[in-house]
């Protein structure tokens, strides 16, 4: 049989204390009772609302074959007859074994960081890769400071393409997960005001993004947005940090990576590019000119890593967007006829607000349709929130948006802001916007549902495809 990790090679790279009669090797790693399989190793990690040790029993029952405990939570564990690797701390040691996941691989690996279009970068270089060889990514955003390790360790060392999601709210937080990584390739997809709130200014930002390029081996690459406002900023960082290589992707005329033409389509986009000397066309699976843009991000890393661009290029034909990031719906309006929804519910920043505004302003409508956008918050903004707000205004306008329906506290200033021509309605809360969307919306009108995912927009998604969903 064929394991993740023999038991031997488990408790050398943790350091750790083997308890009883350890099984030869595991098969997975779960750090959920809930979803531990038959012999996976479970990992009980202390976090901020639980306590994994208080769940060894149900993992346990549910067929893990190995515990990982912490030596100062082993008395509590006394009726357990599983095996059990001690350490001192349990995520401390997750974190070394998936050190030692990197240092046996010998795959090629790409790390993506940015304010938005981490997940959908990650999903694309997935789907991309596959026709190449053996890829492995989180199968969610793990990006953070236990995600990333757990996504490590799970790596088989088979692997020969490895992706990660690096994400942070705070600056020093990429620094050690990017340390853990080693990536060959460094993707940052853009920098906006996200979690601005955590930092003083946009430039802050993009310093703690760039962090990444602290972990990127010899030889390495960055791979950078050149139509980015801190393009510059982000190249002398990454020249500063050791990279040895700087590339851009996007439509500035000087990219590595470029976008020479983008036309949408009704499921997707065609693409006219160009990678380094070679021109290609290419359709997209996903809308908008910022997923055009996360594409060429995508292939030029393929190309760097030696993939075969042209199968690459072909998958991304068949991609599709994930819950709540561009998924796009058909339902019933209440007069009988359809909408389309396009859901993008998961997360919003003004930069991805505007992008997806965009994008809705280049989505044909059928005769009598409107375009609408329903709006939530943006969170964690800080100070600026209202002007941020305000300011969307002009990406509603630019989009040609015939109605902007709002929901929560912070978006108000983003109501007090719209033009005369642009009909407005505001919402207390998500209930009261369900009621407003089915009296308003009609047939034929083309539909964007954003906002950061705290609003609970996705409520709003969920109940009108409940209603009558026609896909």
């Amino acid at each position: 049989m064929s394991f993740l990790w023999t038991s031997d090679d488990m408790i050398a790279a943790m350091d750790g204390r083997p308890v009883g009669e350890m099984p030869e090797g595991i098969s997975g790693i779960s750090i959920d009772s809930r979803t531990v399989r038959t012999g996976e190793v479970f990992f009980a990690i202390k976090g901020d609302r639980f306590d994994g040790h208080d769940f060894c029993t149900k993992a346990v029952a549910n067929g893990a074959a190995l515990l990982v405990v912490s030596e100062g939570k082993l008395p509590a564990m006394g009726r357990l007859r599983t095996p059990m690797i001690v350490v001192n701390d349990v995520l401390e040691a997750l974190g070394r074994l998936g050190q030692a996941a990197r240092a046996r691989s010998r795959a090629r690996i790409i790390a993506v960081t940015g304010s938005s279009g981490k997940t959908t970068t990650k999903e694309m270089l997935r789907t991309a890769l596959e026709t190449s060889g053996a890829v492995h990514a989180s199968d969610k955003s793990f990006n953070n400071h236990w995600g990333v390790p757990l996504t490590l360790a799970r790596m088989p060392e088979s692997t020969q393409y490895g992706i990660f999601e690096i994400g942070m709210n705070h600056p020093g937080e990429i620094r050690p997960l990017v340390k853990m990584v080693r990536p060959h390739i460094a993707i940052i997809t853009i920098i906006a005001p996200a979690h601005i709130g955590h930092f003083s200014s946009i430039e802050e930002i993009a310093r703690a993004k760039a962090e990444i390029f602290e972990g990127v081996v010899t030889g390495g690459t960055a791979l950078l947005n050149r139509d980015d406002e801190r393009f510059a900023l982000l190249e002398d960082l990454a020249r500063q940090a050791g990279v040895d290589h700087v590339l851009g992707f996007g439509e500035h005329p000087r990219s590595a990576f470029q976008l020479r033409e983008y036309t949408p389509t009704r499921d997707g986009g065609q693409l006219a590019i160009s990678l380094s000397d070679d021109a290609m066309e290419l359709k997209l699976g996903v809308g908008g000119r910022h997923m055009a843009q996360n594409a060429l991000a995508v292939l030029g890393a393929a190309k760097l890593t030696g993939a075969d661009v042209g199968k690459a290029a072909i998958a991304l034909a068949t991609l599709r967007a994930g819950t709540g990031r561009g998924e796009t719906h058909t339902v019933a309006s209440n007069d009988g006829g359809t909408i389309t929804l396009i859901d993008e519910s998961y997360n919003a920043n003004p930069a991805s607000v505007a992008a997806t505004l965009a994008s809705l302003g280049q989505a044909s409508l059928p005769e009598g349709g409107r375009r609408i956008a329903i709006l939530g918050d943006m969170r964690e903004l800080g100070e600026r929130s209202a002007a941020y707000h305000a300011e969307l205004v002009e990406p509603i306008k630019a989009a040609k948006v015939d109605e902007v329906f709002t929901v929560g506290d912070e978006i108000v200033a983003l109501q007090d802001a719209l033009p005369d021509d642009i009909k407005g309605h505001h919402c207390a809360d998500v209930d009261a916007l369900i009621a407003l969307a089915r009296q308003k919306l009609r047939d034929g009108d083309v539909v964007l549902v954003k906002g950061s995912n705290g609003v609970g927009l996705s409520r709003l998604v969920t109940t009108m495809r409940g209603s009558a969903a026609k896909e």
